[in-house]
């Protein structure tokens, strides 16, 4: 099989990865909201402090360019359409490679 083509399977698996860690930053972000879960617990904290130092470099640049949706923060799902197109332009040329 070709290199380039497995190299681009990869990447495309971590993109995948990074959607599943920015549903659960949104999830988290939902139960903190509703206060089903609490910060004072350190593991939440902890968890939600991660998850934030990762993903907020990466939306900050969207949430600048959304306009004010009164308390709505859609950049995550901008961000989820993002990486899915990136995903399938990756595979198109994936298939391109081994053809």
């Amino acid at each position: 099989m070709n290199t380039m083509a497995e190299l681009i399977g990869f990447i495309v698996y971590l993109l995948q990865l990074f959607i599943w860690i920015i549903i659960i930053q949104a999830i988290m972000s939902w139960l903190v909201a509703f206060n089903v879960v609490n910060t004072s617990n350190r593991f939440v904290y902890s968890v939600l402090t991660g998850l934030d130092r990762i993903l907020n470099p990466v939306l900050r640049p969207i949430r600048r360019l959304l306009p004010d949706m009164g308390g709505i923060d859609l950049s995550p799902l901008v961000l989820i359409l993002g990486i899915m197109l990136t995903q399938r332009l990756l595979q198109g040329l994936a298939l391109d490679l081994l053809v």
